[in-house]
Parts: C-alpha cells; sequence; structure tokens
C-alpha cells in the first residue's frame, strides 16, 4: 500500500528483462530500500528485483505495460514519480493507494491560476467515472490528489494542485494530450462491491434509481 505522497523522481529506462529505475541524486536515502520491496513508479506498484547503486531492476507483465503508461515511457527515458510502500507507523498523508490503475486518463487541460495550477483529466474509459465525486479522491501518475469538481457523469474531472505538489512530482512536466495512470479510491471500489454481494435484486452497476428505491438517495 502507498500514500500518494511521491517521495523523489526517477529515470524509466526498458531493459530486455524488465524495467530499471534511477531516481534522483537527492532522491530515497541510502538503505531505504531492500530486495522484494515495494515501489510505486508513476503509480504503479512494481517489485524490486535487484538493486542499483542508485536504483533498481523490475521485472514487468504484459498487462502491466498494457494497462498502464510505463511501457511508453520507458522507450523514451522518461521522468517518474517514485514513492515506497507506505509503513504501518507512517503518517497517512495523502489517501489509501493500492498501486493497481484502474485504467489510463488523458490531460485535456493545464492552467495556471496565480499560486495554482488547474488540472482537467478525462477518464479514456468512461465507465470509471462513477467512482469519481467532488472532494473524493483520485491518484494520478501515483499522486494523491483531491477532486474539486467533475461532470454530471465523473468521466472528466480537475483539480486544483498546489505548487509543492507541482514542482515536487512529475506534474510539472505534463503537456495537454498526454496520457496518466489513474486509480480511484479503494473505498468507492470496495462500496460497489460490498452492495453488489448483499443486496438481492442489485443491478449489474449501481444506478441513481435503484439507491433510490432502496434508501441510498
Amino acid at each position: 500500500m502507498f500514500t500518494g505522497l511521491v517521495q523523489a523522481i526517477g529515470t524509466l529506462e526498458r531493459t530486455a528483462g524488465g524495467l530499471r529505475v534511477h531516481w534522483d541524486r537527492l532522491g530515497f536515502a541510502q538503505g531505504q530500500l531492500a530486495l522484494g520491496d515495494s515501489v510505486a513508479v508513476d503509480g504503479v506498484c512494481l517489485t524490486v528485483a535487484h538493486l542499483l547503486p542508485h536504483g533498481f531492476l523490475a521485472d514487468v507483465s504484459g498487462e502491466t505495460l498494457e494497462r498502464s503508461t510505463l511501457g511508453a515511457k520507458a522507450e523514451r527515458g522518461a521522468k517518474v514519480n517514485l514513492e515506497p510502500a507506505l509503513r504501518l507507523a507512517d503518517r497517512l498523508g495523502g489517501h489509501l493507494v493500492s498501486g493497481h490503475v484502474d485504467g489510463l486518463g488523458t490531460v485535456k487541460a493545464i492552467e495556471s491560476q496565480g499560486s495554482a495550477w488547474r488540472l482537467e483529466v478525462d477518464w479514456i474509459d468512461s465507465r470509471y467515472g462513477r467512482y469519481i465525486c467532488e472532494k473524493a479522491s483520485v491518484a494520478i501518475d501515483g499522486i494523491s490528489l483531491t477532486v474539486a469538481g467533475c461532470s454530471p457523469r465523473g468521466d472528466r474531472f480537475w483539480m486544483a494542485v498546489i505548487p509543492h505538489t507541482w514542482t515536487s512530482t512529475t506534474l510539472q512536466h505534463l503537456r495537454s494530450g498526454d496520457a496518466v495512470n489513474l486509480e480511484a479510491d479503494l473505498l468507492a471500489k470496495y462500496t460497489e462491491r460490498l452492495l453488489q454481494e448483499r443486496t438481492p435484486g442489485q443491478p449489474s452497476e449501481l444506478n441513481h434509481q435503484w439507491l433510490n428505491e432502496h434508501g441510498w438517495g
């Protein structure tokens, strides 16, 4: 598990057997990672297969490359956000992030607004929009952000990004049209699943009519 609070920015490269991650000189502390540890790389949970002096090697499946932006980023040596796994004694400053990408999004607009930036994103698969609502949490390339507003279906949403988050992550490198990894809040997904399992007559997908009929409206 992760918190969505990025601790370093690294460079991603493709190797014959997987991916190579090099973190910045002022990134992870010496000895912070061990063989077999989990690291969120742009929001994707990877396992340390081999330690390097300033980074690590990770095995990666074809499904991970298909469902995330890691394959394309590794080909061009792009910058990525890095976060080691959460310890039970750590503060939960962001929100619970599993490192399992739900789907991809497309950056629609980036606008400077005084001391903050407005970042607008569309889900490529609009069905995941049902997990988005105002003031909910979402992980974008592994960064915990709060939804400032969204379309009625949630397939388009936007965030207000503070300067610290902007300068400490790869958000500063995003451009309109770029693809990003998205992970919806775990609470929304588990709530939906539990309602489906425990309530007779539950439709295949939750909708406003069913919620109103069963007292959830």
